[in-house]
């Protein structure tokens, strides 16, 4: 099975990596925003990490179901993740703007991965795809709308 799934175990992996670094990006801006509109994006993040935190989980244990082995260790994903790092972003603009840019990167993996799942006869990554892509459309929206 795992040689079969070969090409769609490196892709999960490279999403893993970048929604860990995605995940370090909220936890960064959680704790660097500063300004008037602290107290929302403080929480708006953390609620954002939490759900990043819960999806990193279910990419892991997708990849070990279609016979891979997740990546778990940092250096692993500075050197798989294309997601650019962010550091000491303060501003609030400037945060919700780099979720947006994020969100945006994660949206174009979701549907590659999807593709790439249809495509080998893996119905389960598929429909992770498919739910996700809704999710991070839906949040686009919103920060696209906040930012308006």
């Amino acid at each position: 099975m795992k040689a079969k799934n070969q090409k769609l175990i490196e892709k999960l992996n490279q999403l893993l990596a970048n929604y860990q670094i995605y995940y370090q990006n909220l936890r960064g801006l959680h704790w660097n925003v500063k300004g008037a509109m602290f107290f929302m994006l403080h929480e708006k993040y953390e609620e954002l990490y939490n759900q990043a935190s819960e999806v990193i989980d279910e990419i892991a244990e997708r990849i070990l179901m279609v016979g891979g082995q997740p990546l778990h260790t940092f250096n692993d994903y500075v050197q798989t993740a294309t997601l650019p790092e962010v550091k000491n972003v303060s501003d609030g603009r400037e945060g919700v703007e780099t979720v947006l840019e994020n969100t945006r990167f994660l949206l174009v993996s979701f549907k590659e991965i999807m593709e790439d799942a249809g495509e080998a006869g893996d119905e389960g990554t598929a429909a992770l795809m498919s739910e996700w892509i809704g999710e991070a459309e839906k949040q686009i929206w919103m920060l696209e709308s906040y930012l308006a």
